[in-house]
Protein backbone atom coordinates (compact mmCIF):
# COMPACT_ATOMS: atom_id res chain seq x y z
CA UNK A 1 0.00 0.00 0.00
CA UNK A 2 1.61 3.45 -1.01
CA UNK A 3 0.17 5.62 2.29
CA UNK A 4 0.48 9.19 0.86
CA UNK A 5 -0.51 11.05 4.24
CA UNK A 6 -1.46 10.08 7.56
CA UNK A 7 -3.24 12.36 9.82
CA UNK A 8 -5.30 12.32 13.35
CA UNK A 9 -9.19 13.52 13.17
CA UNK A 10 -10.89 14.88 16.28
CA UNK A 11 -14.62 16.89 15.87
CA UNK A 12 -15.34 20.64 16.87
CA UNK A 13 -18.35 21.81 17.38
CA UNK A 14 -15.79 25.50 17.24
CA UNK A 15 -13.54 24.96 14.03
CA UNK A 16 -12.01 28.74 15.19
CA UNK A 17 -11.78 27.33 18.81
CA UNK A 18 -9.96 24.61 18.07
CA UNK A 19 -7.49 25.55 15.54
CA UNK A 20 -6.98 28.61 17.96
CA UNK A 21 -6.52 25.87 20.78
CA UNK A 22 -4.06 23.41 18.79
CA UNK A 23 -1.95 26.14 16.85
CA UNK A 24 -1.82 28.32 19.62
CA UNK A 25 -1.01 26.17 22.68
CA UNK A 26 1.50 23.87 20.70
CA UNK A 27 2.83 26.15 18.24
CA UNK A 28 1.38 24.41 15.74
CA UNK A 29 1.39 25.37 11.97
CA UNK A 30 -2.24 25.81 10.53
CA UNK A 31 -2.20 23.89 6.72
CA UNK A 32 -5.57 24.39 5.70
CA UNK A 33 -8.96 26.03 7.82
CA UNK A 34 -12.65 25.80 6.93
CA UNK A 35 -15.84 25.33 8.35
CA UNK A 36 -16.02 21.02 7.92
CA UNK A 37 -12.07 20.31 7.50
CA UNK A 38 -9.11 22.14 9.20
CA UNK A 39 -5.35 20.82 9.81
CA UNK A 40 -3.08 21.93 12.42
CA UNK A 41 0.61 20.68 11.34
CA UNK A 42 2.33 20.10 15.15
CA UNK A 43 5.75 18.91 15.91
CA UNK A 44 5.28 16.37 12.04
CA UNK A 45 2.09 15.19 12.53
CA UNK A 46 -1.14 16.46 11.40
CA UNK A 47 -4.48 16.75 13.47
CA UNK A 48 -7.70 17.12 11.27
CA UNK A 49 -10.00 18.42 13.25
CA UNK A 50 -13.42 18.13 11.68
CA UNK A 51 -16.71 20.35 12.17
CA UNK A 52 -19.83 18.98 13.71
CA UNK A 53 -18.79 18.01 16.92
CA UNK A 54 -21.20 18.07 19.59
CA UNK A 55 -19.01 19.18 22.49
CA UNK A 56 -19.56 15.82 23.86
CA UNK A 57 -15.78 14.38 26.19
CA UNK A 58 -14.15 11.82 23.62
CA UNK A 59 -11.00 10.20 24.20
CA UNK A 60 -8.33 10.86 21.25
CA UNK A 61 -5.18 9.06 22.29
CA UNK A 62 -3.51 11.98 21.09
CA UNK A 63 -0.22 12.58 23.41
CA UNK A 64 2.33 15.43 23.68
CA UNK A 65 5.72 14.88 25.00
CA UNK A 66 6.58 18.05 27.04
CA UNK A 67 9.87 18.57 29.21
CA UNK A 68 8.11 19.97 31.92
CA UNK A 69 3.95 18.48 32.70
CA UNK A 70 3.21 21.00 35.44
CA UNK A 71 3.89 24.00 33.31
CA UNK A 72 2.36 22.46 29.80
CA UNK A 73 -0.89 21.76 32.26
CA UNK A 74 -0.85 24.95 33.30
CA UNK A 75 -0.58 26.67 29.44
CA UNK A 76 -3.59 23.95 28.71
CA UNK A 77 -5.84 25.72 31.41
CA UNK A 78 -4.86 29.41 30.33
CA UNK A 79 -5.06 28.52 26.29
CA UNK A 80 -9.23 27.33 27.95
CA UNK A 81 -8.32 23.96 28.24
CA UNK A 82 -8.92 21.51 31.52
CA UNK A 83 -7.26 19.16 33.31
CA UNK A 84 -8.80 15.77 34.11
CA UNK A 85 -5.75 14.92 36.48
CA UNK A 86 -3.29 16.72 37.50
CA UNK A 87 0.44 16.05 37.18
CA UNK A 88 1.41 14.10 40.18
CA UNK A 89 4.42 13.01 41.53
CA UNK A 90 5.54 9.42 40.93
CA UNK A 91 8.19 6.56 42.13
CA UNK A 92 10.18 9.41 43.31
CA UNK A 93 9.83 11.09 40.07
CA UNK A 94 8.37 14.71 39.07
CA UNK A 95 5.44 14.45 37.48
CA UNK A 96 5.09 12.49 33.94
CA UNK A 97 1.57 13.05 32.93
CA UNK A 98 -1.43 15.40 32.96
CA UNK A 99 -4.84 14.07 31.61
CA UNK A 100 -6.34 17.28 29.66
CA UNK A 101 -9.20 18.16 27.72
CA UNK A 102 -9.49 20.94 24.79
CA UNK A 103 -12.36 22.98 24.93
CA UNK A 104 -14.18 20.79 22.41
CA UNK A 105 -14.39 17.81 24.53
CA UNK A 106 -11.28 15.87 23.20
CA UNK A 107 -9.17 14.55 25.93
CA UNK A 108 -5.29 14.38 25.28
CA UNK A 109 -2.08 13.70 27.81
CA UNK A 110 0.78 15.86 28.59
CA UNK A 111 3.68 13.45 29.13
CA UNK A 112 7.32 13.60 29.96
CA UNK A 113 10.17 11.85 29.38
CA UNK A 114 10.67 9.70 32.38
CA UNK A 115 14.27 9.20 33.39
CA UNK A 116 14.44 5.45 34.49
CA UNK A 117 13.16 2.81 31.40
Amino acid sequence: MNVERMKYVIWAADMNRAVGFYSGLFGGKVLKQNEIISEVEICGGVIGIHGGGEGHRTWTGLSFQVPDVVAGAQEVVAAGGSLIKEPEPEDGEPPHLAMCVDPEGNEFMLTRKRVRN
